[in-house]
Parts: structure tokens; C-alpha cells; sequence
């Protein structure tokens, strides 16, 4: 085999031949080099899609050959009868079935894989005849394998007398694979219906048979499982419920067979958890009594830690309790017997062990509680108190179970749990805190109140056993609902507040629970701001601890952001320990950002004249460091820490505002920011004018580096968008600054920073001088990239698109500019379009949707339009079909819209022109079809939803697409 001919070198004199594709196969599967692999793939996909193919396979299917190519032989089966099912003529319909069926006897026995192929090939052919020329397929089958007496005439299945066994299998896996090639195959929807119907129609027939198999004592384990995957398979069909209501409870018995178990339980999940079943309440209550009768091997299972058994048994109770509550709660004639499926699900939220090490079972019940709850509170008034008379007590339990879930084991055995299971419990305990959240809705003010309680009962009762978890986990709780209920009303936050200084914080686990409890209730603090003397201590405790940053820091911020007007008593304290923190680098870098940002919200609420020396205290060891490190040559070690100080900068002028202190005080000004800015400069803007220069001598050392660039970028930015006009005082030498970087080394930080100037300042007289300058010498740069070539930075490019289309929205007047090449700027765009980076083409689509939205207010754009607004027409229809991603059409359509508003008669003729030219944009559409299109977009000149529509078809249509399956994507 090794010597012959390599298939695909010359495919004009290789022929479909079976020696010529056995010999492809085994360069395939055995040849080591990928190149020839990749050539015996092609030959054989085009081996697979002759005609030759229909009598080749079954050559390669002869017992001699090894079972890749008996099974590239049945793959090429089912590939005829599903792509080229209209190459073969009617009347060879019923040859090819008999082949079929002998096939799959002979290989009945194996291998597995030539097997299930022979039976999806079959499975595919029944659902090409099905039920015109073949009408009762299931029962043919079921002939088909029948024993056979060995002289048997003219008959497929005369061998089946020899492996009964085998066959029967076999056949089973034929009825299982035949819904499953109905449900993968890509079928028209009133063709879908039809199968499904004639499918149905053939289930009482499966059913009995698959019932005979279950509940004979000669089915082997392997028919059984076989009996419970085909029925499985046959429920997707959405068979009803009624009609299977015996072979169910079959499967219930087989549950006590651990070889079946986990099959069994896969199956009953399956076949009760359709939507239909609804219809049928009759059956769903007979199943009750067989699920409740799981109860005590559930109970057994979880005392000998049999996860496997616990995970089953809960499976079943939550689909038929979850799937169909609404059914069974109105079934008030059983209701006893629904509650006790309740607790059951109960047992199973609190089966014993730490998940996820001793059991994983609970988690599967979470949902379970959601559904029932939304059920209840649905009712009428009237019925919804019974209920809760009856469900109140469940759920309080819930709770209690939940609490008790939540628990981490002891500090020794979780430092022995992997990261994986430690990550695994943390999101298990997230889940149960969104449950805790919404069983709140139910259970209201009285929850909370039982929470305090037994927290009080702790921390109170010298009896009590001070174990830490049983406080952690009532902490837990009140996270839980204070994080997104508001608890602003309730009369219990006084007393928990004031029990929280009394715990005795032993580990951090704990500790973290207090934190994030602490930061929970710091909207209420805003509101009470005389408890913050007690709580504050705590946090500032916290943040001097390596092992409590997370928490700490995020409740510090929450504390200053919800409670900045009456932090003045305790800025001195907060200042101190974090300075004293961050001097000593107790934190990560993530962190120190986040405290930054604390911090901002704290200065914003002092009173003006005293924010300039807090801030100089704050950050002058910080800038003292980066002038350090700025008179040093540039390396890593010196980049971490010049970007460290840079980002810790961002993040205090990211919420550092004095305005936002002068609106909580002058609600009745109209103007505070105007009011505050005249009275004294704002201090984020006299610390950058006074390190200004150092910021430059940091550009001029790592100008080359754009993680520099964009982090000093970023400083500035953050300062822009929050302190708005204010920052106005800093607009020439920033705007200088920019200049001289992007002239020297173009990077798109500079682009996104001038665009929040333009959007800011281009407005005012005073500024307007300043940024058109800058405007002119980044987009002279940046245009000289678009001449060189700009396809290595599509950032640039993007952030270019980005800048224009906000110029052209705030301040077109720039455009007026004579150093402003207009018609540069339109290629530009251009270019920008036939980038492959989406957000590149987004931007530029934006940059054209401005710049066609001006162009009857000024000629200089009007006339670029004019003279080659056919290019720009041509580079979208281009885009539209198939040069750029599908998921941009909505992009593209906002162009064509406008240009239908801005210029229609020069548009249709742009479109007639363009889409004359043959193939073009695809040769997957006719002429047509390209008519139709364009009449659509001409005919809209309003609703973006159908322009956006029509893109989309001719989209599909061009990537022939349309009607594929694609199109509902």
C-alpha cells in the first residue's frame, strides 16, 4: 500500500476506484505525514460525491477489509442517501433497502462503528421515503429481524436465527438512531411536521416492543441499557406521555440494577421533563407514588456517602417536582402528596457533606426552589394564603438548610481542598446567596428578624457554642438579601450593626463575611450616619491586613462612595491607615487602585479649601517615587513601577470631584460646577499642571512603549471625563503634549484621549483654537499612515474612525479647516471599511453615518460625496456580500440608509452601476435578486429595521446561505 500511487497528485487520471481509495484510506489513517493526509482527505471528499460512490461503498464493506474502510464504505452510504438522494432512481429504492438491512445483520456482531453508520444510513432513507413509499417502517424493520429458519428464501435476515442476541441489538440501535437523524437533520419546517406525525404513529409500536424487551427476564443487562437509550431517543419526538405511561414505571423498576441505574435515571429524567407531559396530570400522579418510594434507598444512599445514587434519585424528584409544580400544587386532592415530594427535594438540598468534596448533589435543587416560589406567588390572593400556609414552613427550613450548607469545614480540612474545589464551593455558595435573595420576596421582613435573632442568640447566650461557621453563615445570610433587597426599612439592621463590633473575628473566612456584610449595609449607613463611628474602626482594622484586602477595600469604597457627606468626622483616620498601607505595599497593585478610588470619593467630600493638602500628602511619596524612577534609564522593573504610579493616579482622578460634594450641598444651584470652579481651581488640576513636567520626561523615556503611552493616556482621561469644563486649564498642555507624542510615535490612546477633548471642549471659544490644532496634526499623521499602509494597526485605525465621526457630531466647523483633507478622510474611511477587525469596521461605519448626516450643510463634504460616493457604495455592497463578518450588517445597513437620505438619485445610480458587474458581490446571486435589493434600500428611507432586514437577506443570499439553517442565526 506504501508504493502506490498518492491519490489527489493527479486527480484528472485517478480513479474512484475501490483499490485507488483504499489506498487514500490508508494514507489517511496511517500515513505520518500531514500533507498527504490532508490531499487523501480532499481526493476522498470528491470520492464521496461521484457517482461511482453508489456502487464503491458497497465493495469496501466486505468482511475482508479492516473497519476504517468498512466504515468510510457506510459513511459513504449515508452520505448518497442524504446529499444524492435524487441521483438514484425510484426503482432501486427497495434493492437498496434490502442491501441495507443484510448489512446490518451481517455487521450486526461488529464493528460498533460500521454498525450505528449502516443504521443512520438506513434511519436516513426512511426519512426520505417516509410515509409516501414507505409507510410502516418500524414494523418492516421489526420483520426484517424476526428469527429465520436457515432455508429461508429471499430473505435479509435468514442469518438472524444464528445471534438472536446480536441482532437484537442491532435493531434496537436502529430504532434509536432513527429520531435522532429526524432531529439533526436540516428539513423543511411543514416537512419536519410531517415526519414527526408518521414517526408518532409508529411509537405504540416501539413502545410494546421496547416494554416485552424490559420486562423479560432472558434481556440481557446490554439490551436493557439499549432499551432505555432507544426510548430516550424516541422522546425527543415528543411521543406522548399517556401512550408511555407503563414502559415509565418499567423504568422505575429497573432503578434497583446498578449496572442500569445511571441509564435508568438518564431515561425517566427525559421522558418526565417534555412540557407536554403537563397534559397529562393522571400520569404525573401515578409517578408520584414511584418517586416517593425512592425516599428511603435516597435517605440510604446519602448515610453511606453513595454520591452516585443520591445524584440519581434527586435528579428524578427535581425533574417531575420542578418541571410540572404548577400541575401538581393545584392537584389540591394530593397535596399531601406533592408536599412530601417537597421535602424530599429538601432531604436532597441538605444531604450531608461540603459540597463539592462530599456531595454534589444539592446544587442540582436550587432551581427547584426559584420555580415553586414564582408558582405559589402567581395565585390569586385567596389561594396564594392557603399555599403559603402550607410552604412558609418548608421554606424557613429551606433557609435553615441553606445556612447550614453554606458552612466551610474546618480550617484544616479546607487548606486541604484543591483551588478547583475551593472555586467550585465559592460559586456553590453565590448560588446559594442568589436563592437566599429570592426566597426573601416570599418569606419578607420576618426572615431577616429570624435572622437576627439567632445571630443575637450567638453572640449573646454564654451557652451558645461558639462555633465560627454558625456566625459566618447568618452573616452570610444577611449579605445575601441586603446586597440587592433594600433593607432601609427594617427594624433589625439597628441591632445587627450594633452586634457586629461584638464578634470575635478568629479566621479569615470570617472575617471576609464581615467585611462584605459591612459593605452590604452601607447605603443604610448613608441614611443613619451615626453608626459609622462603630462600624468604621473594623474596616480600617481590616485594611492592615494582607489576607483581608479583597474585602476590605471594596467595603471601604462602598462606605465612601454611599456615605461621603458625613465622612468628615473620620477622613483623618481613613487617610492615615491608607497612606500608611500603601506606603508599605501591604496590598496587590489591583487593590491599590481600588483604594485610590475610595479615596477620591472621601476628598470629594471635604471642604474645598482643605482637598489640595490632603491630596499633597496622599500622593506626594507616590510622585516623589516616580520622579525616581523617571530619572532612570527605562527597564521592566522600572516600567512596572512608573505604570503602577500612573494607574494609582487614574484611579483617584477617576472619582476625585469636588463638584459632586458641591451637588449634594446646592441642590438648588443651577449651575454648581460654575459656582464651584470660580471660587477655587480645582485641585486634580493643580497637582497635573505641577506634574506636568514629570509626566513629559516619562513620555520622552518610553515614548516607544505604548503600555506607557496609554497609561499616561489614561490619567489624563479619567481626569477629562470626570472633571469635565474644570479640566479646561489644562487643554493647552495637554493638548501640546499630544501633539509632539503622536507626531513622533502614532498610538490610539493619544486618538481616544482627543476625542473626550473634542467632546468636551471643542465647543468653547477659549479652547476651540487649541483643539483644532491638535485635531490637524494627528489627522496629518494619521493620514500619512493611510498612505504607507495602515493595516498593521487597526487600533489606529479604528481610533482615528472613532475621533472624526465625534468631530463631525459635536464640532463639524473643524471641518472647515483648509489643513483638513476631506477627501483623504473619505478613503480613509474607505479603507477602514475592508479591515477585518470588526471593531475597526464599526467605527468606520459610524464615521460615514456622521459624515453623509452633514453633508447638505457643507459643500466640502458634499462634493467628496458627490465625486465618489460610488466607491464608498461598491465597498459596502462588497462588505455586505461576504467581505466582511454577517454580524455587521446592522453596521452597514445605517450606511446605506443614510446615503438614501442624503443623495437617493445619485444612489440608485451607484447601485445600478456597481451591481451590474457580473459575480459582483458574489456569484451566488442573480441578477434578480441584486434588482430586488436594491429597489428595497431605495424604496426606505426610514425604517432602519428593514433596511437593516434587507442587508441581512442579501447577505445570507450572497454567502449562500439563505435557507440553509444559517439564516436563523
Amino acid at each position: 500500500m506504501e508504493s502506490a500511487t498518492v491519490p489527489g497528485q493527479s486527480p484528472v487520471e485517478l480513479e474512484f476506484t475501490e483499490e485507488n481509495i483504499e489506498t487514500a484510506l490508508y494514507q489517511l489513517y496511517f500515513d505520518p505525514d500531514m500533507e498527504r493526509k490532508n490531499v487523501a482527505q480532499k481526493w476522498l471528499t470528491q470520492a464521496q460525491a461521484s457517482a461511482q460512490a453508489w456502487q464503491f461503498c458497497w465493495a469496501l464493506l466486505s468482511p475482508d477489509k479492516i473497519p476504517e474502510v468498512q466504515f468510510f464504505g457506510a459513511s459513504t452510504l449515508h452520505i448518497k442517501i442524504c446529499r444524492h438522494w435524487g441521483d438514484l432512481p425510484a426503482e432501486q429504492h427497495e434493492d437498496l433497502r434490502m442491501q441495507l438491512l443484510s448489512h446490518i445483520l451481517c455487521f450486526s456482531s461488529g464493528p460498533k462503528m460500521v454498525l450505528t453508520r449502516l443504521c443512520v444510513a438506513l434511519a436516513a432513507m426512511a426519512l426520505n421515503l417516509i410515509p409516501q413509499a414507505w409507510s410502516q417502517p418500524v414494523a418492516d424493520m421489526l420483520r426484517a429481524f424476526q428469527p429465520q429458519k436457515p432455508d429461508s428464501q429471499d430473505n435479509p435476515g435468514a442469518k438472524a436465527s444464528q445471534d438472536p442476541h446480536a441482532h437484537c441489538l442491532a435493531l434496537l440501535e436502529l430504532l434509536t438512531v432513527l429520531p435522532e437523524e429526524f432531529q439533526s437533520g436540516r428539513l423543511a419546517r411543514a416537512r419536519r411536521a410531517q415526519l414527526r406525525e408518521a414517526l408518532a404513529g409508529e411509537w405504540p409500536v416501539v413502545c410494546s416492543m421496547l416494554r416485552q424487551l424490559l420486562q423479560s427476564q432472558d434481556s440481557s443487562v446490554q439490551v436493557k441499557e439499549k432499551v432505555l437509550r432507544c426510548f430516550s431517543s424516541w422522546v425527543g419526538l415528543d411521543v406522548p406521555l399517556g401512550e408511555s405511561q407503563e414502559l415509565v414505571q418499567d423504568c422505575f423498576t429497573v432503578l434497583s440494577n446498578p449496572a442500569l441505574f445511571s441509564t435508568a435515571v438518564e431515561t425517566i429524567v427525559t421522558a418526565i421533563s417534555q412540557p407536554d407531559c403537563q397534559r397529562f396530570t393522571n400520569v404525573l400522579l401515578s409517578l408520584m407514588p414511584l418517586v416517593l418510594g425512592l425516599y428511603d434507598q435516597l435517605k440510604t444512599a446519602a448515610q453511606d456517602g453513595n454520591m452516585e445514587t443520591t445524584h440519581g434519585i434527586c435528579r428524578i424528584a427535581v425533574a417531575l417536582g420542578e418541571t410540572h409544580s404548577r400541575v401538581l400544587l393545584e392537584q389540591l386532592d394530593h397535596w399531601q402528596e406533592y408536599l412530601a415530594l417537597v421535602n424530599m427535594i429538601l432531604f436532597c438540598t441538605g444531604i450531608p457533606g461540603h459540597y463539592p468534596v462530599n456531595e454534589t448533589t444539592s446544587s442540582l435543587t436550587l432551581t427547584f426552589w426559584y420555580t415553586l416560589q414564582d408558582d405559589i406567588l402567581s395565585f390569586g390572593e385567596e389561594k396564594q394564603v392557603v399555599y403559603l400556609q402550607v410552604y412558609k414552613p418548608v421554606y424557613f427550613q429551606l433557609v435553615d438548610v441553606l445556612l447550614l450548607k453554606s458552612h466551610y469545614p474546618s480550617l484544616e480540612e479546607y487548606a486541604s481542598w484543591s483551588s478547583d474545589d475551593k472555586e467550585q464551593f465559592r460559586i456553590y455558595r453565590v448560588d446559594i446567596s442568589d436563592t437566599l435573595m429570592y426566597v426573601y420576596e416570599m418569606l419578607g421582613a420576618e426572615l431577616l428578624s429570624n435572622l437576627y435573632d439567632r445571630l443575637g442568640r450567638l453572640l449573646m447566650d454564654p451557652q451558645q457554642s461558639a462555633v465560627w461557621q454558625d456566625t459566618e453563615a447568618l452573616l452570610f445570610g444577611f449579605q445575601s438579601i441586603a446586597e440587592t433587597i433594600d433593607v432601609s426599612y427594617s427594624d433589625v439592621i439597628p441591632g445587627l450593626i450594633g452586634l457586629i463590633p461584638r464578634i470575635n473575628i478568629s479566621n479569615v473566612m470570617l472575617a471576609d463575611t464581615v467585611m462584605y456584610t459591612i459593605g452590604s449595609l452601607a447605603e443604610w449607613l448613608a441614611d443613619h450616619p451615626v453608626m459609622l463611628g462603630g462600624i468604621l474602626p473594623m474596616v480600617l482594622r481590616a485594611l492592615a491586613k494582607a489576607e483581608l484586602s479583597v474585602s476590605s477595600i471594596s467595603t471601604l469604597k462602598r462606605i465612601c462612595r454611599e456615605c461621603l457627606q458625613d465622612l468628615a468626622p473620620y477622613a483623618q483616620d481613613i487617610l492615615t491607615v491608607s497612606q500608611d498601607v500603601l506606603v508599605k505595599e501591604i496590598h496587590e497593585s489591583s487593590q491599590c487602585m481600588w483604594l485610590m478610588q475610595a479615596l477620591g470619593f472621601l476628598l470629594s467630600a471635604l471642604p474645598a479649601e482643605d482637598i489640595l493638602g490632603r491630596l499633597h500628602a496622599l500622593i506626594t511619596p507616590h510622585i516623589q517615587q516616580l520622579d525616581s524612577l523617571a530619572r532612570q534609564e527605562p527597564d521592566p522593573a522600572n516600567k512596572q513601577g512608573v505604570m503602577y504610579i500612573l494607574g494609582m493616579l487614574s484611579s483617584l482622578f477617576t472619582t476625585l470631584d469636588v463638584n459632586r460634594h458641591a451637588d449634594g450641598l446646592e441642590e438648588d444651584d443651577s449651575s454648581p460646577r460654575l459656582a464651584a470652579s470660580q471660587s477655587i481651581q480645582n485641585p486634580v488640576v493643580v497637582v497635573l499642571q505641577q506634574v506636568f513636567p514629570l509626566i513629559q520626561t516619562i513620555i520622552s523615556k518610553w515614548l516607544h512603549d505604548s503600555e506607557v503611552v496609554e497609561a499616561v493616556c489614561g490619567v489624563f482621561d479619567k481626569s477629562v471625563r470626570t472633571l469635565l469644563h474644570d479640566f479646561g486649564p489644562m487643554v493647552a498642555q495637554l493638548s501640546e503634549m499630544l501633539g509632539q507624542i503622536y507626531r513622533t510615535y502614532p498610538q490610539a490612546p493619544a486618538l481616544d484621549l482627543t476625542r473626550q477633548m473634542v467632546h468636551i471642549f471643542a465647543g468653547e471659544e477659549q479652547h476651540i483654537s487649541d483643539v483644532r490644532s491638535l485635531v490637524e496634526v494627528l489627522t496629518s499623521a494619521t493620514l500619512a499612515i493611510f498612505q504607507q499602509g495602515p493595516r498593521e494597526n487597526p487600533d489606529i485605525a479604528e481610533s482615528f474612525m472613532h475621533l472624526h465621526a465625534q468631530i463631525l457630531k459635536r464640532s463639524p466647523d473643524l471641518y472647515l479647516s483648509t489643513q483638513l483633507d476631506v477627501k483623504a478622510l473619505f478613503y480613509a474611511g474607505i479603507l477602514s471599511i475592508k479591515f477585518p477587525e470588526t471593531p475597526t469596521v464599526k467605527a468606520a461605519c459610524l464615521f460615514f453615518t456622521e459624515f453623509l448626516s452633514r453633508c447638505k450643510d457643507m459643500p466640502s463634504l458634499s462634493d467628496v460625496l458627490q465625486r465618489d460616493g460610488k466607491i464608498l457604495t461598491e465597498t459596502v455592497i462588497q462588505a455586505v456580500g461576504g467581505g466582511s463578518s454577517r454580524s455587521l450588517a446592522e453596521h452597514f445597513s445605517e450606511v446605506l440608509l443614510s446615503l438614501n437620505r442624503q443623495c437617493p438619485a445619485l444612489l440608485s445610480q451607484w447601485l445600478i452601476e456597481t451591481l451590474q458587474t457580473p459575480g459582483f458581490p458574489s456569484a451566488h446571486v442573480t441578477t434578480e435578486q441584486k434588482h430586488a435589493f436594491s429597489q428595497q434600500i431605495l424604496r426606505e428611507q426610514t425604517n432602519k429595521r428593514h433596511v437593516k432586514e434587507t442587508v441581512k437577506e442579501f447577505s445570507l443570499l450572497c454567502r449562500g446561505l439563505q435557507g440553509s439553517g444559517y439564516s436563523e442565526c
